[in-house]
This record gives C-alpha cells, structure tokens and sequence, in this order.
C-alpha cells in the first residue's frame, strides 16, 4: 500500500519503520516488567540481543528452504549463471527476505541455549513470551504497508495499488495483516493480564506457542500469497502452526506433572 515514505529527501521503507516500533515498543515494555519483578535490566536486554541473532538467522534460512521448493528451478538457473549475474543479485533471489515463523523458532532456541548456560535467563522466559506479540503487532502493520503479503480476493478491503508484489496490485484484497496484527495486540494483552497476575508462571511461552499458531492456522485461509509454500492443501505456516501446537501441549503437561 505505502511501501515508502519520504524523509528529508530520502525514501524509507515503511516495513523497516514499523519493525523499530515494534522493537523499541517490546524492549521498553521488557524493560519495565523486569523492573516490576526486581530483576536486572541489564540481563534481559542481552538476551533479547542473543535472541535476535537466532531471529535473523531462522527467518532467513526458512526463508531460503520455502523460496527454493516454490522457485527451485528459477534459482538453479541462477546459480548456473552466476558469473554473468553476479553472487550478490544470486545472494538475494535465495535469502532476500524473512519468515516470522522461522524468526520465532531460531529465537526461542537461543533462548533456551542462553538458559541452558546461565540459569538467571530463565526468570525472563515469561516476560519474552509477552512481548513477542507486541513486536509482532508492528510487524504486520508493515507487512500491510509494505504489501510483501496480502489477502484473498474479497468485496472487503482494500485495492493494491504499489504492492512490492505486483500479482497483489489492482485488486481488492482482505486485509488479513490489519486482522493477525488485531490478534496479535489481544494476545498481547490476555498475556500480559497472566504476568502480572502470576497466572501460568514460567509456562507462559507454552501459553503463546498454543494460542497463536492457532489463531495463524486460520488466519492463513485468508491469505492469497501462495508463494509462502502450499503442501497439498495447506500452507508452510499452517503446518509449523500444528507442529508448534503440539510440542506447546507436551510442554503444558511435563510443566504440570513437575508442580
């Protein structure tokens, strides 16, 4: 919808605006809860810094794994052809981009390597678990004006005009991202209400890992950008969302079966 915006001459992508909201919106909020809970500011700020590497990393490498099984042999031609293309225009066409789901996995598996290594992480397990919907709430308002994903064909909703997929450009489109980022600022706030309540202490990612893949599985049924990976009848997400599910329910019970 509004890819860019103009800054003192320059053209700023608005995704990239609205992730630092949503970065500096959950490490403020972070920050606050460890102060409310006594525990060092210091701490949780590193291992959102820890975490964000096994962001990067596994939003873009599931990135790569879905784009080669949709493009495998428009990338192969590139690969064949890379003297005359170039290794950065290559670089790009196979890990130019990022996938929430992949994000969420490689962060919460640094964070339990950073638990794992010094046990004081643990007492932020639950406050990270909160402030992943937050982050995620900014990151779907800029998916939305950015037009990297986009919705199916509806009556409601709003026609692409400078989507950065041309495919979703001049037609009218549900807004799926405005709704996942609805969910994801509710989810916010129902988790929220558990921390500072003490309610599913230390059990709280459990609690996230199962309302929101449930909430994406269908949600992604109104999604038209099937270039994220359709396996038979359901999306890469959908399948991630079950899987995540499933280990959340696992995690639940040994939690409670330990109290």
């Amino acid at each position: 919808m509004f890819p860019h915006i103009e800054i003192l001459g320059r053209n700023i992508g608005t995704f990239a605006i609205m992730i630092l909201c949503g970065i500096f919106s959950s490490v403020i909020y972070a920050s606050i809860m460890a102060q409310k809970r006594r525990t060092r500011n210091a701490d949780i700020i590193m291992l959102a810094l820890y975490m964000s590497i096994g962001v990067i990393i596994g939003g873009v490498f599931l990135f790569a794994l879905v784009n080669i099984a949709n493009n495998k042999n428009i990338i192969l031609a590139n690969i064949v052809n890379i003297n005359e293309i170039g290794f950065i225009p290559v670089f790009i066409s196979v890990f130019g981009g990022t996938i929430f789901y992949g994000g969420l996995i490689g962060g919460l598996i640094m964070c339990f390597i950073c638990v794992r290594k010094n046990c004081a992480y643990s007492n932020y397990i639950d406050i990270i678990a909160v402030s992943i919907p937050l982050f995620h709430f900014w990151g779907r308002i800029g998916c939305f004006l950015g037009g990297c994903c986009f919705g199916i064909e509806s009556s409601f909703g709003f026609t692409f005009q400078r989507s950065l997929v041309e495919e979703a450009n001049e037609m009218n489109r549900f807004p799926v991202q405005l709704l996942e980022a609805l969910f994801n600022i509710s989810l916010f706030f129902l988790l929220n209400y558990y921390l500072q309540n003490n309610k599913f202490k230390n059990r709280l990612v459990y609690m996230y890992l199962l309302i929101y893949p449930t909430g994406r599985f269908f949600i992604e049924f109104l999604r038209g950008d099937e270039h994220r990976g359709i396996w038979i009848f359901l999306s890469t997400s959908q399948i991630i969302s079950i899987a995540l599910f499933l280990y959340a329910l696992v995690g639940l019970y040994i939690s409670h079966r330990k109290i």
